[in-house]
């Protein structure tokens, strides 16, 4: 599926080998491009890549040679040789649904956060922030819940604009109905 917003920005987002549906991939777009905003990043494409714990396990034995599934892996196009060249490509973010659920609910959260905080965490790396000191994690960590608060301001803002009440309808009444009219003030 893939969601693009004003002339450049683009987020693409796939499944594979998970039939899980704890959060949608148009859900998922939607905080992407948030996120990319937040971050001042009008320009930015994106690839997020929704699968299972099978799917993961194998890309983390393969290019982190860990032989276990992780619930974010990140590969940011713009690191390394030729990194230069990716411009606006920032690379792929690949989420574990079922490790994401896993972990939901050992922190009494749900799947669709845990799923967005996953996002942000690996779109965070993909620009090159990372947690190895203790001073790093509290940075990127406030930069998560900063992407987070982003989201569910949009979300918010999303919902209430659905909840605006309707014009009354202008249609003519069918045979035999009788329209109420306007009562006077006054």
């Amino acid at each position: 599926m893939l969601w693009q917003r004003g002339p450049a920005m683009r987020v693409s987002v796939r499944r594979q080998g998970t039939l899980s549906r704890v959060v949608t991939s148009a859900e998922v777009e939607r905080a992407a491009v948030t996120m990319l905003r937040t971050l001042h990043l009008p320009r930015a494409e994106l690839s997020v890549l929704l699968c299972s714990d099978a799917e993961i396990h194998t890309l983390n034995r393969d290019y982190r040679h860990k032989d276990r599934p992780t619930d974010v892996l990140a590969f940011a196009l713009r690191e390394g040789a030729g990194g230069e060249l990716a411009g606006d490509l920032l690379g792929d973010v690949v989420i574990s649904l079922e490790t994401a659920t896993r972990q939901a609910g050992e922190r009494s959260a749900t799947a669709r956060d845990e799923v967005r905080m996953l996002l942000a965490h690996g779109l965070l790396h993909l620009l090159g922030w990372d947690h190895r000191t203790d001073a790093e994690d509290r940075q990127m960590r406030a930069e998560v819940d900063r992407l987070l608060a982003a989201v569910s301001r949009a979300e918010a803002r999303a919902r209430a604009a659905q909840t605006v009440t309707p014009k009354a309808r202008l249609t003519s009444p069918r045979r035999g109905q009788t329209v109420p009219r306007p009562r006077r003030r006054g």
